[in-house]
């Protein structure tokens, strides 16, 4: 936790091109969020182009100029592509490797071949969460929702005890746990520290996924029982290899990031000292650029050449990636954009402004925030860009440990409630062969599960940190 003070406030400005007051900035808020909100849920605009002029409207609505809106805007695009695209880009890279290499497929099938009966439902988290670390949320739900449904079919397993572990292992890795875009984008936005931010969401994790995984889907399962749909069974996430590459290489591959950062985090608590031989290397290793690269370049011989790659195979697999994202890099960008039109024309000085006055504390209020926005956007990563834009300000008098709980109290706050406006929502439906109510029930139940216990774990450890 933390209080707001003089230096905080002072640190968070007025931004430079307006001086309207707060009753018109806090209209000027909700002006250019309903504009988003109603091109995204009512035209159907992409959420790119609903960023875009969202951020216009805002900067009109709230007085200032439009030429100078225009320029934060695409400053504010720029800096958080420059800042998180290349890691999203490598993600790609690694997370096609994956799929197209045949480890994915051998992670699953090794788990699954050790487990059964009542260990299955532990079993999808494990896998869920080990490959949803370097994949999108969408890419995972493609890449295991089909092995879901042959697990369901063959073991005669409720496909409820079998699916909401999966879901809930892919859920809380894309909202807690960078190197996924949203958490990125909210370590970009408020200066955390990435390892220490990765090292604390992954013990917010570990407990939220269980209850939102395994023991959640007990109860799912008796609220809704339906049988895997037929036509999606014998669909396969990839075409198959000529050989696969080894259990223990695709998981050292998959995690190498994951322990680069970690390493990184864990000396700089313990060392303490930049001019420190040892941190300056690990500082570098452990650069979320650096790491992602590392793992690229060792996935394409533990999983492209161990899965009989050609080079002109490898270039291609790594081509194929590189498309698919740049919707995503266009939204983060955008979503960037939104953020420092935020704090141009002064709503960060505004929120410290009223929330000074309030007995509520900066993550809960952060919480909040991203939750507000996630349900009227129905994206996460929307939700967060913008959650962290707002509550920038808070982060100036904090510590390390605290900005980076911040970060995943709007991380939590993201995932609440998933409904009709997210994509999500449909791909989960659809998959599952469930009607609205029946997906109400389960997959957003269990959104809104993981972002309350994600939250009282993040407050938890800000009381022991």
């Amino acid at each position: 936790m933390t209080s707001l003070s003089a230096e905080t406030l002072a640190a968070a400005g007025t931004g430079p091109i307006t001086t309207a007051g707060n009753t018109q900035l806090g209209l000027a808020v909700l002006a250019g969020i309903a504009v988003i909100v109603l091109l995204i849920t009512r035209l159907k605009m992409h959420a790119f182009l609903a960023l875009t002029v969202g951020s216009l409207a805002l900067g009109v609505f709230a007085g200032a100029p439009l030429a100078q809106t225009v320029a934060g805007f695409t400053a504010g695009l720029g800096s958080t592509v420059a800042g998180v695209g290349m890691l999203i880009a490598l993600g790609a890279v690694l997370g096609r490797l994956l799929a197209d290499s045949g480890g994915a497929d051998e992670i699953v099938d090794t788990i699954l071949a050790r487990a059964g009966g009542r260990a299955m439902p532990w079993a999808m988290v494990l896998i869920a969460s080990v490959i949803g670390l370097p994949l999108f949320f969408e890419v995972g739900i493609v890449l295991l929702i089909p092995v879901v449904l042959l697990v369901a079919q063959r073991g005669n397993y409720s496909l409820m005890r079998i699916g909401i572990p999966a879901l809930a292992g892919l859920s809380v890795m894309h909202g807690l746990v960078p190197p996924h875009p949203g958490p990125l984008v909210a370590v970009d936005a408020l200066h955390a520290d990435l390892g220490v931010t990765l090292a604390l969401g992954v013990l917010v994790a570990v407990p939220t996924v269980i209850i939102a995984g395994p023991l959640f889907s007990r109860y799912a399962a008796r609220w809704v029982d339906v049988p895997a749909p037929e036509h999606l069974i014998a669909q396969r996430p990839s075409a198959e290899p000529e050989h696969r590459p080894r259990f223990g290489a695709t998981v050292f591959t998959v995690l190498l990031p994951v322990v680069l950062m970690l390493v990184k985090a864990l000396v700089d608590i313990v060392v303490n000292d930049p001019a420190d031989a040892v941190q300056r290397v690990t500082d570098v290793i452990g650069s979320p650029l650096i790491a992602l690269l590392t793992a690229v370049l060792v996935g394409m011989v533990t999983l492209g050449r161990a899965a009989g790659f050609t080079r002109a195979r490898l270039s291609t697999t790594v081509e194929k990636s590189l498309a698919p994202i740049a919707g995503i890099l266009l939204i983060v960008g955008a979503g960037g954009g939104f953020k420092q039109t935020l704090i141009d024309v002064g709503v960060g000085r505004m929120i410290l402004d009223l929330s000074a006055h309030w007995a509520v504390p900066a993550l809960l209020l952060a919480w909040v925030i991203a939750v507000a926005i996630r349900l009227a956007t129905g994206s996460a990563t929307v939700a967060t860009i913008s959650a962290a834009g707002l509550v920038a300000p808070l982060a100036a008098g904090m510590s390390t440990t605290e900005t980076a709980l911040l970060v995943l109290a709007i991380g939590a706050g993201s995932l609440f409630f998933s409904h009709v406006n997210d994509a999500g929502f449909w791909m989960v439906k659809e998959y599952f062969g469930m009607t609205v109510g029946q997906t109400l029930k389960t997959w957003s139940v269990m959104e809104t599960i993981i972002s309350v216990v994600g939250l009282g774990f993040v407050l938890l450890l800000s009381l022991i940190l």
